[in-house]
């Protein structure tokens, strides 16, 4: 994509003043509210079971797992692994999960008819209204409402059809009876919960997919004088759900070209530089949203596996002493 859209008229349009820095800068700052909301919540359902080290430790476990491994899988398959290691039960670290998912599906599948509602589908799709992308994006916010709803017959009404769900699909060879009673157990706390946790959990949900969303309009505003940040969101929305089927570890190679795609042409720039300008933004976006969490989980996941999954071998040292000459 570099090699075929960019060249110097492209790169005509990136100065990089105090401004541009100042907005960069934002934009990294928005991705740190993202993971702080992420690391509010799951404190926050685990009703403080997790420290605030656990919590960062399991966010970002979860963020480099979700880098690592096809959009469509993502680091929720294994989350449950994470949480339990941390010295949760196996149905309570479950649920945790079960919870960040209803929390995350219902916070899409509430924004994506406010924003079409509030811009205007013509507006929110642009060049491709009535293109296959179009439906695409329908049919993958009709999957999120069938998943929530899924979730929320699950953890509310018949928590048995929860544990069916997790321990005959997912077939995590941990997950005996006992976890499957413990997720039951766990569904009956959940709807015992206050009205404030579930306003705080939201809230929280929402500082970080808002987070996540605002830092394309930073890099935006970086670089262009851009008015429309509403109608960004709602691309953004869209481009997201779109992005969750992507067979590529964390979307690689796939995010850049719907990214490019759709939404180079609301750059305020000109025709013949918008998709080599929408290239520079995507690949900036990825370094600030993405590569970073390849670094980390380089530093996080081999001292946690090493403590969470260390065979202890008997040593020498620890061979009982009997006074034999062993070479008798």
């Amino acid at each position: 994509m570099l090699y075929r859209d960019v060249d110097n008229d492209v790169l005509d349009n990136f100065t990089f003043t105090w401004h541009s820095y100042m907005f960069i800068a934002l934009a990294c700052l928005f991705m740190v509210g993202r993971d702080l909301g992420y690391i509010i919540r799951i404190r926050l359902l685990s009703r403080g079971s997790l420290s605030w080290k656990q919590a960062f430790r399991v966010i970002m476990l979860w963020e480099f797992t979700s880098a690592i491994t096809p959009s469509a899988v993502g680091g929720t398959s294994v989350a449950t692994v994470f949480i339990h290691k941390e010295g949760l039960s196996v149905g309570k670290s479950a649920s945790i999960v079960m919870l960040t998912a209803f929390f995350d599906e219902l916070y899409l599948c509430l924004l994506f008819p406010v924003l079409i509602f509030a811009v205007g589908v013509h507006e929110i799709f642009g060049l491709h209204f009535g293109h296959e992308l179009m439906w695409f994006a329908y049919i993958g916010f009709g999957l999120k409402f069938l998943l929530l709803a899924a979730l929320t017959y699950g953890l509310f009404i018949k928590p048995k059809g929860l544990k069916w769900l997790i321990t005959s699909v997912f077939r995590l060879p941990f997950l005996g009876g006992g976890g499957g009673d413990d997720i039951i157990l766990s569904s009956g706390e959940i709807k015992k919960y206050s009205p404030g946790f579930w306003f705080k959990a939201f809230a929280a949900t929402f500082l970080s997919w808002t987070s996540r969303f605002l830092v394309v309009n930073a890099l935006f505003m970086a670089f262009f004088t851009f008015k429309d940040h509403l109608l960004l969101l709602g691309r953004q929305l869209v481009m997201w759900i779109m992005m969750v089927v992507a067979p590529t570890p964390g979307g690689s190679g796939i995010a850049e070209i719907i990214f490019k795609n759709f939404l180079g042409d609301i750059m305020p720039v000109g025709m013949a530089t918008q998709a080599g300008t929408a290239v520079m933004i995507a690949i900036m976006w990825r370094l600030i949203t993405y590569y970073p969490y390849l670094a980390i989980g380089a530093i996080i996941v081999p001292r946690w596996f090493d403590r969470s999954f260390k065979v202890r071998r008997k040593s020498k040292k620890d061979s009982p002493n009997t006074g034999v000459d062993q070479s008798l």
